[in-house]
């Protein structure tokens, strides 16, 4: 039993698969200091006092963010995320990536809310610079790639099923018949939500669903690859319409759920070299 363990936790991938995947990873936390998230170094000028720091950050503990602390993580974090995405020096690179972006998230999620689309690219962060070495293209396999997405791909089903936990936990199993959708649509809904309000039973039918889709996420690792494909483009196509609908984009959170697909096998254009015509 625990042989098997060892062998699907290790199940070997192109070293390619790993060299793309952290590529995409790394160029992600640029763009999610940029994009996403510029708003924390806000923080760098609130008070010191408004900062309860989560539970791991009074556990270490953590310093109350400063401005020097603030803008130092984030340029610092750019510029090696940078330098990451091109995969030299995995560990030297990797480990302070994880570490600077684990600090960046303390400093995000201690002034009151905290997001849960972030816990996969966490691990995938954590998980990276054991993977070693990796080239893009490059088809041998690895065991050491394979526990890094393996690991990955638990932490990204996780979210999905404890999702389900929190929403009984909090909600109660009345969760599903609530009004919490139609709160949502009126908050932050689109012009597509409004079509689907309009609809009845669709918002109560949706939320069964919901639920039913986060509890039988799991079922994404007892299925054959082809069927595993089909799941993973589900949960893309789930992301898309809630996006559609409430503008939420768990952006994190699908850029970690890279580590299902078969990134080696995408081929980026390559332009031609330019060929001239003699005229004599």
């Amino acid at each position: 039993m625990t042989g098997r363990l060892t062998r699907w936790l290790t199940e070997p991938v192109p070293k390619g698969r790993i060299a793309a995947f952290r590529t995409l990873v790394y160029l992600f936390v640029a763009a999610d200091l940029v994009v996403f998230t510029p708003w924390v170094r806000s923080h760098a000028d609130t008070p010191g006092d408004l900062y309860q720091p989560l539970l791991i950050g009074r556990i270490l503990p953590l310093p109350t963010p400063t401005p020097w602390l603030v803008h130092g993580v984030f340029w610092i974090l750019l510029v090696l995320a940078l330098a990451a995405a091109s995969g030299r020096a995995p560990r030297l690179l990797g480990w302070p990536v994880f570490l600077l972006y684990f600090e960046w998230m303390i400093i995000a999620m201690s002034y009151g809310k905290v997001d849960h689309d972030r816990v996969g690219l966490l691990v995938a962060l954590a998980v990276l610079p054991t993977a070693g070495r990796a080239r893009h293209r490059d088809p041998e396999l690895t065991e050491a790639g394979g526990w890094a997405l393996r690991i990955t791909q638990l932490a990204v089903i996780a979210t999905y099923f404890l999702a389900a936990f929190a929403k009984v936990r909090f909600g109660g199993l009345d969760w599903v018949t609530s009004s919490v959708l139609a709160q949502a649509i009126i908050r932050r809904g689109t012009w597509f939500a409004d079509q689907i309000a309009g609809v009845p039973g669709l918002l109560i039918l949706s939320q069964f669903g919901i639920m039913a889709f986060e509890l039988l996420s799991p079922v994404v690792f007892f299925v054959p690859p082809k069927w595993r494909t089909r799941i993973v483009a589900f949960f893309y196509a789930f992301h898309l319409a809630t996006f559609s609908a409430i503008t939420i984009s768990f952006a994190p959170h699908l850029a970690a759920m890279g580590s299902f697909l078969p990134l080696e096998k995408l081929r980026l254009p390559r332009r031609r070299k330019a060929q001239t015509d003699l005229v004599v």
